[in-house]
């Protein structure tokens, strides 16, 4: 008995590895070589290719497909029909499954609905990607980004609001919600205690 829900619609090949209490939902496909944490749901429509790690409690909205080389820490929120690339310069025309470029959303960063992530960057723990971003560079930890192509508009808390604090230089503020205190240095936001 398995220790996870698939919808009857879901194709899970197998070799696939999913963690406990995760949730796969209408019309998913999981690939073989996935590898998947607990608690994780992944909503209807998603693909995940075989070169895939999800982390435990991510959240895939409808609709997403997590293609090969793209790796999800914990607490990854991947809005609805946001966007993975895995090659910087695709033609139909021409293989070029030798020049996957990897992809890393490290721990709690969100990526609002219909944003994209071109190949190749890494966004920070705890960042935020507007709804309809494209991201084209590595994004900073705890960085608010917005806009086409994304620009770095303000700073969130893990909590998941945003920090009365300016783009650059320096500064502190506590979250409203949970009292942690961040502070500002050197163009870097980092949580203290």
């Amino acid at each position: 008995m398995s220790n996870y829900q698939i919808h009857s619609s879901a194709i899970v090949d197998d070799g696939a590895v999913i963690g406990e209490g995760s949730r796969v939902w209408h019309f998913v496909h999981v690939c073989s070589g996935a590898k998947i944490g607990k608690g994780v749901s992944l909503g209807q429509n998603v693909f995940v290719g075989n070169k895939v790690t999800i982390g435990d409690k991510c959240k895939i909205q409808n609709n997403v497909s997590v293609y090969d080389n793209v790796h999800l820490e914990e607490g990854v929120f991947c809005g609805p029909s946001m966007v993975f690339t895995n090659v910087y310069n695709p033609r139909s025309l021409i293989e070029r499954k030798d020049e996957y470029r990897n992809t890393l959303v490290k721990k709690g960063a969100t990526l609002g609905a219909n944003c994209t992530i071109v190949c190749g960057v890494t966004i920070g723990e705890f960042a935020f990607v507007g709804a309809g971003a494209v991201i084209n560079k590595d994004v900073p930890a705890y960085a608010l980004m917005v806009g086409v192509p994304a620009k770095q508009v303000g700073w969130m808390s893990e909590f998941g609001e945003r920090l009365r604090l300016p783009v650059s230089g320096e500064g502190e503020e506590l979250c409203q919600h949970t009292g942690t205190r961040y502070v500002l240095k050197n163009n870097s936001l980092s949580k203290v205690g």
